[in-house]
């Protein structure tokens, strides 16, 4: 089982802010499980602090902005990017201005510093959400849209469409998310020239220059207009009738503006809260889209908060009846696991089919047969029991006898015909014979109850 995972070390990156043009230091430190992204202004009183998720996205016009009452953040789209994609669940970022420094436009330096300081493993599971049906979200105005489907790992293809001959259509694709560095972290944000003017207007874009934006220019304008703009960006002054893109260093793929908006993607979805499991498809996209899509996966995931593991009928059990049979000492009607599909060093999932012909329906109840709650405990315990008595010596042996059940909760019936799902995990290490677990049982996609429960190992007499 994968666990989550946090910097070694702290590192810090400075440069100027892309829209204030303030000299700015971000910093990126450690963090304990399960605590997530969290941004903290350290140059405001207080040192407030914003968490990373998607309802905190205040503003998309240029960037992705987070906020907290009156505290912003934005362009953190960027540093972001660089923590999911490097698989880093936890990290207290902390910067001294409105916003991260733009650096060279890219996510780069964020995954050569985090290459460079490590990455450390905590003892929390990694807290996967596994895409199991198709979710997509559309802009009818924009033609934006974002569709995810199932797929066994995280993987996007994005592509986009500009009114621009230099990059009309393109598309570009990250299937294996270890590819990140080395395909997309490098691809700069990207800017057209009949939007400068705009957006000084709209006081922004004060650090931009041609060191960490690549620049398009492709609908040609009075050579006083393009010497206006150069003058007000602090650049050098350029003929105007020569089209095309302007930069020092020149592009590194024919499509990396598209490969750009990727990258700002993996930056909002780490907004979710999530790693997630399946294959996104972006058209059109933008900050906004991106932020729409983000919250509502974050609302499929509150209506999922405990995911029903993946089972396929079709697969060979790692445990069949035989098997269970010599671990365990039940025999029928007791014996209420029929197969185990996967099995951890911590964790367990089992499987029953529930039959009209169980002994327990013809008196619980009759015309409405619905399966005894304190069987379904049971049978999730037995599997509790299969995965530590897996462990031991000669386990027919031994037996496990509950000491202690806790938040016992029953959501739903269950009847002939279900097929329940145990999945099992130990809270601790087994000690002195003593094991704690936490259970739930699915039907389908729904949990129908759960428990924690703590058992004894004892050897047979």
């Amino acid at each position: 089982m994968l666990k989550q995972q946090s910097l070694k070390g702290s590192f810090s990156l400075c440069g100027k802010g892309l829209h204030t043009g303030l000299s700015l230091t971000v910093t990126f430190n450690p963090a304990p499980e399960n605590t997530g992204y969290k941004i903290q202004r350290i140059d405001l009183e207080g040192m407030p602090v914003i968490e990373a998720i998607a309802e905190n996205v205040v503003d998309t016009q240029r960037g992705t902005v987070l906020g907290k009452g009156d505290i912003r953040v934005s362009t953190v789209e960027h540093g972001l990017a660089a923590l999911y994609a490097l698989g880093i669940d936890n990290c207290l970022i902390q910067v001294n201005g409105p916003e991260f420094p733009i650096l060279d436009g890219s996510a780069k330096m964020y995954v050569d510093k985090i290459k460079e300081v490590g990455i450390e493993e905590l003892n929390a599971p990694k807290d996967w959400y596994i895409i199991r049906k198709k979710i997509e979200v559309k802009d009818e105005q924009s033609g934006s849209c974002i569709t995810i489907l199932p797929d066994e790992e995280f993987s996007l293809t994005t592509m986009c469409s500009f009114e621009s001959k230099f990059i009309n259509s393109q598309f570009a694709s990250l299937d294996k998310v270890e590819d990140f560095a080395s395909e997309i972290a490098p691809a700069r944000t990207f800017v057209f020239v009949r939007d400068i003017e705009p957006l000084l207007q709209a006081n922004l874009i004060k650090g931009g220059d041609m060191d960490n934006a690549i620049v398009i220019y492709e609908r040609q304008t009075t050579q006083e207009r393009l010497d206006m703009l150069a003058d007000m960006l602090k650049v050098e002054h350029r003929d105007a009738n020569e089209l095309g893109y302007i930069q020092h260093k020149p592009l590194v793929w024919e499509n990396e503006c598209t490969r750009h908006k990727l990258l700002d993607i993996i930056g909002d979805m780490a907004l979710i809260g999530k790693p997630i499991k399946g294959r996104i498809i972006a058209t059109r996209p933008g900050h906004t889209i991106n932020n729409k899509f983000a919250r509502q996966m974050r609302k499929e995931i509150r209506k999922h908060e405990i995911q029903a593991p993946i089972y396929d009928p079709n697969e060979e059990p790692l445990m069949d009846n035989n098997r269970i049979r010599e671990l365990l000492p039940h025999r029928y009607p007791m014996q209420l696991v029929d197969k185990v599909i996967k099995l951890g060093a911590t964790s367990i999932v089992g499987v029953k089919n529930v039959t009209a012909n169980e002994p327990f329906f013809t008196g619980h109840f009759p015309e409405e047969p619905v399966m005894p709650g304190v069987l379904q405990i049971e049978a999730m315990a037995q599997c509790g029991g299969l995965l530590v008595l897996n462990t031991l010596e000669e386990p027919e042996r031994w037996s496990t006898y509950f000491m202690k059940i806790d938040g016992v909760k029953f959501r739903q019936k269950v009847v002939p015909g279900d097929t329940l799902l145990f999945k099992v995990d130990l809270l601790a290490p087994v000690r002195h014979g003593v094991s704690s677990m936490k259970g739930y049982i699915f039907v389908g996609d729904h949990v129908v109850a759960e428990a924690t429960f703590t058992a004894q190992i004892v050897k047979n007499k």
